[in-house]
């Protein structure tokens, strides 16, 4: 294949937000277009505008969207896409493969793919009313693949734009193995064009996988592109030197801190964030993966933007004075300097007072921080 790939960014709740999005755009790039995380319309009920929030135009200008929707009640259904539509969507995406247990014990997601007649009676009921374009995102099945191969040929009919495929069963979360060969017997069952994901991590993997289905035109890329932000750009072959990629991750990584810090509720929501996006981070890595089994206890942003590099004004012991205390201030701190201080609230750095934030929140931030950023800065590039 001469053309390049047409790439999607997958939609992973909790982290490919509107926001995450464009900056991943603006600093990394790669990406032809990206599915969003679902929108679940409640039945009989006005439908909330803060639902589609993520998905306004405008805030969407630097990667196209595709929106997404899990539920299965046909008039809720039918009333978020008119709404999507009077938005400008032409393309909507139905999720049938979510593998969260929450979900696929009420029959959605994955949970649904053992029951061919409510999908076939659901596409039925939608596709004379819907004002765009329908694609499918599934897995191979919910407990056998035979699943979806039972589906895939039942579809045929019906005018589908395509069907994303990830080669996982829903049982298997996302542990274990993909199947790329079940996506080959796919193909074979299949009119509509196929997507395929799964596990795609690096250019080897999707080389090999494009080689294999060389008629494959549209690839899915998720976990793989939150361990390694370059790998859509180099899969369509471009390279980038360390000192490049020192640069692009730290200016990503400040600017969604900074981001998330303005748009979220607090500073437990703030961590909660960060801690999702070094998880993906640091499995790229070899040995830094032990650091994300975390602890309890992470209340405070301040440190945090001491590490991040954005300092911060304490109040001296006496609390009459204050100072501007800068990141080095606090990163000079040696394990036996952190083994060493009290386990209070308040304790001292450099005659100056933390308050109210323990050493343990310092040990946590700083093992997430400095192991997980530090080694992929200085160890990796």
């Amino acid at each position: 294949m001469t053309d390049q790939p047409f790439l999607y960014l997958a939609p992973i709740r909790g982290i490919t937000d509107c926001l995450f999005r464009n900056l991943f755009q603006h600093h990394f790039g790669g990406f032809d277009q990206a599915v969003a995380p679902f929108v679940n319309p409640q039945p009989h009920s006005p439908f909330d505008p803060k639902q589609l929030r993520d998905l306004q135009p405008e805030e969407n200008k630097s990667l196209p969207v595709v929106p997404q929707f899990l539920h299965t009640e046909i008039n809720g259904l039918l009333s978020l896409a008119q709404r999507l539509h009077d938005l400008g969507y032409t393309h909507i995406n139905w999720n049938l493969g979510c593998p969260a247990p929450m979900v696929t014990r009420k029959r959605r997601g994955s949970g649904l793919l053992p029951y061919p007649e409510a999908i076939t009676s659901l596409l039925d009921q939608i596709l004379p009313k819907l004002p765009m374009q329908l694609s499918i995102k599934t897995r191979l099945g919910l407990n056998h693949k035979d699943e979806l191969a039972a589906l895939l040929p039942r579809l045929n009919d019906y005018p589908l734009k395509e069907i994303i495929i990830h080669t996982r069963l829903g049982k298997q979360l996302y542990k274990g193995s993909t199947d790329p060969e079940s996506f080959g017997h796919c193909m074979e069952l299949s009119r509509h064009q196929l997507v395929y994901n799964g596990d795609i991590t690096d250019s080897a993997t999707f080389h090999g996988l494009q080689k294999q289905f060389s008629t494959v035109q549209r690839w899915m890329i998720g976990r793989g592109v939150l361990a390694d932000p370059f790998l859509a750009r180099t899969i369509k072959g471009e390279q980038f030197s360390p000192e490049q990629r020192t640069a692009m991750l730290i200016s990503f990584h400040q600017e969604l801190y900074a981001g998330y810090k303005k748009s979220l509720a607090g500073p437990s929501h703030l961590l909660g964030r960060m801690k999702q996006i070094w998880f993906y981070l640091a499995a790229s890595f070899p040995g830094q993966q032990k650091i994300w089994k975390t602890e309890k206890g992470l209340e405070s942003p301040t440190l945090f933007d001491l590490l991040t590099g954005t300092p911060v004004t304490i109040q001296h012991r006496d609390q009459e004075s204050a100072c501007q205390l800068n990141p080095g201030q606090v990163l000079c701190l040696t394990p036996d300097d952190r083994q060493h201080l009290s386990l209070a609230d308040t304790f001292e750095i450099d005659e100056y007072y933390f308050l109210n934030h323990s050493i343990h929140f310092l040990h946590n931030v700083m093992k997430y921080y400095i192991l997980a950023c530090q080694a992929i800065i200085d160890e990796y590039f």
